[in-house]
């Protein structure tokens, strides 16, 4: 036992960690480990938050991600009001929340979970996104940490998924694609191997960006080709007014030039849904589909 604290304190030294928080989680950990109470998990990120929110016992959440209660970025954001969140991206402050388990992503820093995992916490890295099957395994990985209820829920997550995944290829059978593209103003433009081409895979569309563009991840969109590519609907991230939406991108080459920009040919999803890692991309894959095929959603 002394030697462990002595490791804990060359640990906080070495690498600018608050020896008060260190030493409160470390108490907490004992006292955790004796008392034999459930695993407190704190998550960085919003995927995450999502999956943890979805399988655990309340009392087992420490704490969630900075951007867990914003509804732009989260698809928990009322549900995580519930909880402590991340105030600062260090590891002094997730170190406060005394866990024993903490989550990130493979796009996390990696000197902030070295940092972590050094301090003697186990750590999962949520790196199976790319798609829905990825995520489940995922989802599955993390019950088994938290026990038999959540390994039940994880089930209950993955079949609920997957019913709704076939009821939307039952519905969007036979439709023909929608050829479409979800540009950034960051200079990068989504093709194969993201999870947008996931959505466009589920929900009735061709990513140009993949299919003509020939581009894996988020990569420089080709210029000049780009324009003659026959862009049908331009994906944005966003609710209410498209032209809103699409005023920046009118301002921005290529896409100011662009036929489908420049005549208002696009549909909105909420950001969240855009940039879902979780398995609430279901819910995107749903949202695109009735964006694209309204015809098939009747009123």
């Amino acid at each position: 036992m002394v030697a462990l604290i002595y490791t804990c304190l060359r640990f906080a030294c070495r690498h600018f960690v608050c020896v008060g928080a260190l030493l409160a989680w470390f108490a907490g950990w004992v006292l955790t480990a004796w008392a034999g109470e459930p695993v407190r998990v704190v998550s960085q990120t919003v995927g995450t938050d999502e999956l943890l929110l979805a399988v655990a016992a309340p009392e087992q959440i420490a704490a969630l991600s900075h951007l867990a209660r914003d509804p732009v970025f989260s698809g928990v954001a009322r549900e995580a009001a519930a909880y402590p969140q991340i105030t600062l991206g260090d590891a002094e402050t997730i170190l406060r929340h005394r866990p024993t388990l903490a989550l990130f992503a493979d796009y996390s820093r990696a000197e902030l979970v070295e940092q972590v995992r050094r301090a003697g916490v186990p750590v999962l890295i949520f790196d199976r996104y790319k798609t829905l099957e990825g995520v489940h395994a995922f989802l599955r990985r993390l019950a088994a940490e938290l026990g038999p209820e959540a390994v039940a829920r994880a089930e209950q997550v993955a079949a609920s998924d997957l019913a709704r995944l076939a009821a939307l290829r039952v519905r969007l059978a036979g439709v023909a694609a929608v050829r479409v593209i979800a540009p950034s103003t960051y200079g990068v433009i989504a093709g194969a191997d993201t999870t947008f081409q996931d959505l466009c895979d589920h929900a009735g569309a061709e990513n140009l960006a993949f299919t003509l563009g020939d581009l894996r991840g988020h990569a420089a969109p080709p210029t000049e080709r780009l324009l003659g590519w026959p862009v049908e609907r331009v994906v944005l991230s966003g609710e209410g007014d498209v032209g809103v939406a699409l005023a920046r991108y009118r301002k921005v080459p290529p896409y100011a030039f662009m036929p489908a920009v420049r005549e208002g040919r696009a549909v909105l999803i909420p950001g969240w849904m855009l940039g879902c890692v979780s398995h609430r991309r279901v819910e995107a894959y749903e949202a695109l589909a009735r964006s694209l095929h309204p015809e098939l959603w009747p009123e």
